[in-house]
């Protein structure tokens, strides 16, 4: 009976094991060429978790690694329906990149995906969406996107992230 229950259990850990692993499937396939035309980045990547329309007529999709993971993977289609690009986008570099004032939520959905978190912050009435990400591939990082009630960005701040910081835990 103990070999009955071991192989029971063994199977259970390796299904379960199976369907972790399936979840972060993107990150361990290899990525398309640039060039790829759009059923070929399916095929190797899984279908997308969310899908962002370009001005140009291309195509945005989107790899969720949020809300526990620390990346998010975008996959770029231009207009002909091939692929332009294909990257981790959670970066100090890419969120750089954001002109306060000027961007919207279409603008951080299309460059970012979905957050991690949505917050708001009463006192200026505004929609905070949180990105985790490591902070120059070390630290374990917040970015937190502040819109305003029009949907524009008005600041971003970036600070530890409380899920892997053990000051923000309850003891």
């Amino acid at each position: 009976m103990p070999n009955l229950l071991r192989s029971v259990a063994l199977g259970a850990l390796a299904l379960a094991l199976t369907f972790a692993l399936s979840a972060c499937a993107p990150l361990f396939r290899q990525p398309p060429p640039v060039g790829a035309p759009l059923a070929e980045v399916t095929a190797r990547l899984g279908q997308p978790a969310a899908s962002y329309p370009l001005p140009d007529g291309g195509q945005v999709l989107e790899y969720r690694g949020q809300p526990m993971g620390q990346f998010q993977h975008m996959a770029r289609i231009g207009p002909d329906g091939r692929l332009l690009s294909f990257e981790q986008v959670l970066t100090s570099e890419n969120f750089a990149k954001v002109k306060i004032g000027q961007w919207t939520k279409d603008d951080i959905l299309r460059n970012y995906g979905r957050p991690a978190e949505v917050s708001r912050v009463a006192f200026h009435n505004y929609e905070v969406w949180s990105y985790r990400y490591k902070e120059a591939g070390v630290w374990n990082s917040l970015m937190s996107v502040h819109f305003d009630q029009q949907g524009v960005v008005q600041q971003m701040l970036n600070g530890p992230d409380p899920m892997y910081d053990d000051r923000f835990r309850h003891r």
